[in-house]
């Protein structure tokens, strides 16, 4: 198995501007991605912020944010993922793209929805996991609050992955909380976790203090950045997954369940 070349970008947002956000992680990236990566990761809702102004911002399938995507996908020769707001049937979702070079793509919608901030008022949640792949790694993709919901998100044998990759707006009051989860998802299911967060103040003045990271699967950490907008490009080894899963195999002793 190959490892992999993973490139964060921890950006600042600009507050429900798609063009202004699509103009600046474009010239942010072009500025910033000296190497060959295997996968770049944007955070939740990139283009807007985390709005629930839906009606106004959402866009169909096909539309300026995927182009962008696939134009990006096709320039770096990787694969782009991110969430955006995307109408469809009648619904919005808060949905993340796995945009691959080719222009083919895949897609999660968040399933757990953010209560407190409404956000299940306005869009509609996902009803399914999804585990994509990329060099043989298998990845499971996870929005924001999915985070906090630990069976979800459990490493099984007939759903197994890799890596969880979380996108996130989380807010800087409850950065600690952040900090332990994503260090804990990452023990208790073996997989690296790849956490991307944005930075900055919204338009609701709710302020996000970053601090994305990726956690190898014995809880130490490979990256880790708070405050900043950052991009950057780091390796993640497939053999140390196995030296770790193969020196302590606990999930083969874990618990059988089913999630409905």
């Amino acid at each position: 198995m190959n490892n992999l070349k993973i490139t964060i970008f921890q950006a600042y947002l600009f507050w429900e501007n798609i063009d202004k956000n699509l103009q600046n992680i474009g010239l942010r990236l072009s500025m910033g991605v000296k190497e060959k990566t295997d996968l770049i990761v944007l955070p939740e809702m990139f283009n807007t912020g985390f709005s629930m102004n839906a009606s106004a911002l959402a866009e169909e399938m096909g539309g300026k944010t995927m182009r962008w995507m696939a134009e990006a996908a096709k320039k770096y020769d990787c694969v782009i993922t991110g969430s955006l707001i995307i109408h469809e049937n009648n619904n919005f979702y808060n949905r993340m793209i796995w945009m691959l070079p080719d222009g083919t793509h895949e897609h999660y919608d968040k399933q757990h929805l953010f209560g407190m901030g409404e956000e299940d008022k306005t869009y509609t949640a996902g009803t399914k996991r999804v585990t994509v792949e990329l060099k043989g790694w298998k990845i499971r993709l996870a929005i924001c609050y999915d985070l906090r919901f630990p069976v979800f998100l459990r490493n099984k044998e007939e759903e197994a992955y890799d890596i969880l990759l979380i996108i996130a707006s989380w807010p800087d009051k409850r950065i600690s909380h952040w900090k332990t989860l994503i260090p804990a998802r990452a023990i208790e299911n073996q997989s690296y976790v790849v956490a991307v967060n944005r930075v900055g103040h919204d338009g609701n003045e709710v302020y996000h203090s970053g601090h994305s990271m990726c956690i190898e699967a014995y809880g130490n950490t490979i990256y880790y950045k708070p405050e900043d907008e950052d991009l950057y490009t780091f390796g993640i080894s497939y053999e140390e997954l196995i030296k770790v899963r193969r020196s302590f195999p606990f999930l083969k002793d874990g618990d059988n369940f089913s999630l409905s």
